[in-house]
C-alpha cells in the first residue's frame, strides 16, 4: 500500500542504528531522466549521422543515459540501424557495430586512460553530463546532456542529521567532479566522490561500514555490489531487477519522501520492539521474584506467564 517492499526483515531494525549515508547521484537525488542537450560533433561528422549511429546501439542499453540519445533520435525523425556485437561492460561503456563502423559509447575520463593523446581533440568540459562518441577507433563527437534534480531532495537530505540522527551524508557518483560537485551544493552535501567504478564503490562502503552502520541508495544495475556490501541497501525505483535483488528494501516509488517514511516506521517499529522485549521481561523479573516469595503458585505463575507474552505482543 505504502509503495515500500521489505525483503530482508533485518533492514527495519538496522535501518534506525545506521549513521552514515551514502547516495548515488543518477536517478536517486535527481530525476535519472536527462536530456540531451548538445551535440558537439567532430570535423567531418554530422549531428545526425553521428545522432542515429549512437541511438541505433544505445536502444540496447539500459543506462539513463539511453533513452535519453533515444528520444532525441526520435525528436529528429531519425531512422535506427541494426546493430552487431552489442557489448555493454559495468564501468566500460558500451560498443557494437553500426553500419559497418565500430561505434563506441564511453566516459571522457575511460577515453583518456586508453588514449592519453586524444585530449587535445576533445572540446573542453562544461556544466552537466556528457558522452564520448568513438567511431572506427576515432573521436566522433560528444553529447551533452542534463539531469535535474529531485524538488524534494535538499529537504530530505537536510532531514537526515536531526530526525534521524546521520553524522555523515555523502554523495558518491561515476559522474564528472563538476556535476557532482554542482548537484552536491544544490542539496546541501558536503562529502563527495565523482568518477567512481562501480569497484570503487564497493570499497568505499565498506570501509565506511567498518566506521559506522551505512545505508546506501541506488538505482542502477551498477550499485548492486554497494547495496549488498552496505549495512543497509535501498533501491530506488524499478529500473533494475539486479539492484532489487540485492538491495535489502525496494522503494518502488521514485520519491525520496518514501524513503524518509521507511526509516520513521523502522524506527518505530524498533522502539516497540524494545519496548515489547524490555517490558516482557521487566514483567517476568517481577513475576518470578513474587513467585520465590511464595505469593504466586505454579499455576498462576503459568498463566502470568501467558499473560505476559500476550500484553507484550
Amino acid at each position: 500500500r505504502r509503495g515500500i517492499i521489505i525483503k530482508d526483515p533485518t533492514v527495519l531494525e538496522r535501518l534506525p542504528t545506521c549513521r552514515t549515508a551514502i547516495f548515488d547521484k543518477t536517478g536517486t537525488l535527481t530525476y535519472g531522466k536527462p536530456e540531451l542537450t548538445e551535440i558537439v560533433p567532430a570535423v567531418g561528422v554530422t549531428q545526425n549521422d553521428i545522432l542515429q549511429r549512437a541511438a541505433s546501439l544505445e536502444r540496447y542499453s539500459k543506462h539513463p543515459l539511453a533513452s535519453a540519445i533515444m528520444q532525441a533520435a526520435t525528436k529528429a525523425k531519425l531512422s535506427l540501424i541494426d546493430a552487431e556485437s552489442v557489448s555493454e561492460k559495468s564501468g566500460q561503456g558500451l560498443t557494437g557495430m553500426v553500419a559497418g563502423h565500430e561505434i563506441a559509447v564511453t566516459s571522457r575520463k575511460k577515453i583518456l586512460h586508453l588514449l592519453p593523446t586524444i585530449g587535445a581533440t576533445l572540446p573542453p568540459t562544461a556544466a552537466g553530463l556528457e558522452s564520448i562518441i568513438m567511431m572506427d577507433g576515432n573521436y566522433a563527437a560528444t553529447l551533452r546532456f542534463r539531469d535535474a534534480p529531485r524538488a524534494d531532495g535538499k529537504s530530505f537530505i537536510g532531514h537526515l542529521a536531526p530526525a534521524h540522527q546521520f553524522n555523515k551524508i555523502m554523495l558518491v557518483s561515476g559522474d564528472r567532479e563538476s556535476e557532482v560537485t554542482y548537484l552536491a551544493q544544490l542539496l546541501g552535501i558536503t562529502e563527495t566522490l565523482a568518477s567512481q567504478s562501480p569497484e570503487q564503490k564497493v570499497a568505499i562502503v565498506r570501509a565506511e561500514t567498518v566506521k559506522a552502520p551505512t545505508l546506501f541508495m541506488g538505482d542502477g544495475i551498477n550499485d548492486a555490489p554497494a547495496l549488498a556490501s552496505a549495512t543497509v541497501g535501498i533501491a530506488f525505483g524499478q529500473h533494475s531487477s539486479v539492484t532489487a535483488e540485492a538491495a535489502g528494501a525496494v522503494i518502488m516509488e521514485n520519491s525520496l519522501v518514501k524513503v524518509d517514511e521507511l526509516i520513521h516506521i523502522s524506527a518505530r517499529l524498533r522502539v516497540i520492539a524494545l519496548q515489547s522485549a524490555i517490558g516482557g521481561m521487566a514483567f517476568s523479573i517481577l513475576g518470578m521474584g513474587f513467585a520465590a516469595a511464595g505469593y504466586i503458585s505454579p499455576v498462576q505463575a503459568a498463566l502470568l506467564q501467558e499473560f505476559i507474552d500476550v500484553l507484550a505482543i
